[in-house]
């Protein structure tokens, strides 16, 4: 399955700005208090121009219904220290395989600014194209038959007209099916390489940056075209990880560790 390029992107103007923050993956859960902690802490000292998230912020999203249920304390209070945050920096904010389901009225509640994946950033140093990353995963092919058919809206609509405690068994069960999934995997699939660079070229982008794959790295693609990949969080995990990347103009890229 090849990248969709014939949709034109939408596109954030950052030329103006001179320092920006980027996280994904932190898969946050009210069974994960650790990291959830560590997230806010560090939303709460954050100093940027502005801050991307790129998918997998929650660990489940089960409809923006959940915000108004009992048991959606844990996402409320993840929406209240995104407001905060989005009250001092704008806040950008991409779905990701985990939370795709992310709507309307839970971007109001947290003030987060919704992209579209992927989309362009226009930089002092050159356009940068920010994806979840998953959907280049391209030789995964029973993972990208499965996300094609999550995103339609048939799928969507039918799964969000059950109860809600419907819905919170069923991610229950989906997410012991992938952990599943993932032990009995000998073989890891990371961004194909062709896709990424076909992809960059044709948006006249330098720079890639995405999440999902939990490998953070810099890759250098082509001489003009590098990807560079975020770090999952996981407070509990030996060492503990947490850290997000940075870009600050006229220093470059950086990565910063809350924890560890």
């Amino acid at each position: 399955m090849k990248p969709d390029l014939a949709t034109p992107l939408a596109r954030v103007n950052a030329r103006a700005w001179r320092h920006l923050t980027f996280i994904s993956d932190l898969h946050l859960q009210s069974g994960e208090l650790s990291t959830f902690q560590a997230w806010a802490q560090a939303m709460h000292s954050l100093q940027t121009d502005a801050l991307f998230i790129l998918g997998d912020l929650f660990e489940v999203w089960v409809g923006d219904d959940i915000l108004a249920a009992p048991e959606g304390a844990f996402e409320r209070q993840c929406c209240s220290v995104l407001s905060e945050l989005a009250q001092r920096l704008p806040v950008y904010w991409m779905v990701g395989n985990r939370d795709f389901l992310w709507g309307r009225q839970a971007a109001e509640t947290s003030g987060m600014q919704t992209l579209q994946d992927p989309c362009l950033v226009d930089t002092s140093q050159g356009r940068w194209l920010l994806s979840h990353g998953d959907a280049l995963c391209t030789a995964d092919t029973a993972y990208q038959a499965f996300r094609n058919e999550v995103r339609s809206s048939a799928w969507q609509s039918a799964f969000l007209s059950q109860p809600l405690a419907s819905r919170l068994a069923a991610a229950r069960a989906m997410r012991a099916q992938s952990e599943a999934l993932k032990q009995s995997h000998d073989v890891w699939v990371d961004v194909d390489k062709e896709s990424a660079i076909q992809t960059l070229q044709h948006h006249h982008a330098s720079v890639l940056i995405h999440g999902h794959t939990h490998q953070p790295a810099l890759h250098a693609l082509t001489p003009d075209h590098q990807r560079l990949v975020l770090s999952d969080w996981d407070a509990s995990a030996t060492p503990p990880r947490a850290q997000w990347l940075t870009w600050q103009d006229g220093q470059g890229f950086s990565r910063t560790t809350v924890l560890g």
